[in-house]
C-alpha cells in the first residue's frame, strides 16, 4: 500500500493532494495566486489532518519539479523537502509538463494515426516552456523553453494532429494555424493529476536525493531577430 502527498506550485495556481494507491481521496486548489506562500502551509496541514484522521503514513512527498515559475517552484519544493526530512520518507519529483500531458492524453480517446501532447506554461511574450509526448506519456521531443513561431511545430503538425494544452497554449492559437493543431482549454498542472506518474515513479524506485534536490529551472529562450527590427548607428 503506498500512500502519497502531492504539492503543486508551478504555476500561480497552488494545489495539494492525496492519494493511496494511486488513487486520490483528498484535494485543496486555488486558482486564486499567486497565494503559494499564504495557502501551501494551510493546505499540507489540512492534507496531515486527513492523514491522521484516517490513521494513515505518508510513504512519500511527490513535488512539481518544473520547469515553472521560480519562486513557486521554490516555495513547493521546499515544503516538500521540509516534509521529507520531518517523516524521514523520499522525494518523488514529477515534470511539470508531463503532470499537463497526462490529464488530456486521460481525456482523449484513441484516434487513428499516432497523436502527440504539446505541454506549454506560459512564459513571457510568445515565449514558453513546452515538451512533446506521445499516448504512452514518452517525451517525443526534450523540454525547451522557446519562442513560438508558426514554422516552431511544423515538422510534427506535418505527420500528426497535435493537441496544444497548458496556460501557454493560449497565445499561440493565432500563430499555430494547421488544422492538425488541436488546443485544448484551461489546463492547469494540479496535484491530483500529478498521481499517475507519481505513483510510477515511486513504484519504479526513482526517488531523488533530498537534500540536493533542485527544481528543473529554464532560463535561456531560442531567440529570432524581428524582420523589423530598426538598427541606430553611434554618432561618436
Amino acid at each position: 500500500m503506498s500512500c502519497l502527498l502531492h504539492i503543486e506550485t508551478s504555476t500561480t495556481v497552488c494545489s495539494v493532494a492525496l492519494s493511496l494507491n494511486g488513487e486520490a481521496f483528498f484535494e485543496k486548489v486555488s486558482f486564486h495566486g499567486p497565494s503559494h506562500a499564504a495557502l501551501l502551509g494551510v493546505y499540507v496541514e489540512e492534507a496531515l489532518a486527513r492523514l491522521t484522521h484516517e490513521a494513515l503514513h505518508p510513504d512519500a512527498i511527490a513535488v512539481s519539479g518544473g520547469p515553472g515559475s521560480y519562486t513557486g517552484l521554490r516555495i513547493g519544493v521546499s515544503m516538500a523537502k521540509g516534509l521529507c526530512f520531518g517523516y524521514d520518507i523520499p522525494l518523488v519529483a514529477v515534470p511539470t509538463l508531463e503532470i499537463l500531458a497526462a490529464k488530456v492524453i486521460a481525456q482523449t480517446s484513441p484516434s487513428n494515426g499516432e497523436p502527440l501532447y504539446c505541454a506549454m506554461l506560459d512564459a513571457r511574450r510568445m515565449e514558453v516552456y513546452a515538451a512533446l509526448f506521445n499516448r504512452n506519456r514518452q517525451m517525443v521531443r526534450q523540454t525547451r523553453a522557446e519562442i513560438v513561431t508558426a514554422d516552431t511545430y511544423a515538422s510534427f503538425l506535418a505527420l500528426n494532429k497535435v493537441y496544444f494544452l497548458g496556460n501557454g497554449a493560449a497565445k499561440c492559437k493565432e500563430v499555430i494555424a494547421s488544422p492538425q493543431a488541436v488546443f485544448v482549454d484551461d489546463i492547469h498542472p494540479l496535484a491530483v493529476d500529478m498521481i499517475p506518474v507519481a505513483e510510477e515513479l515511486f513504484q519504479a524506485g526513482k526517488l531523488e536525493d533530498t537534500a540536493y534536490f533542485e527544481p528543473f529551472y529554464l532560463k535561456e529562450f531560442m531567440a529570432t531577430t524581428p524582420k523589423n527590427k530598426l538598427f541606430t548607428h553611434d554618432k561618436h
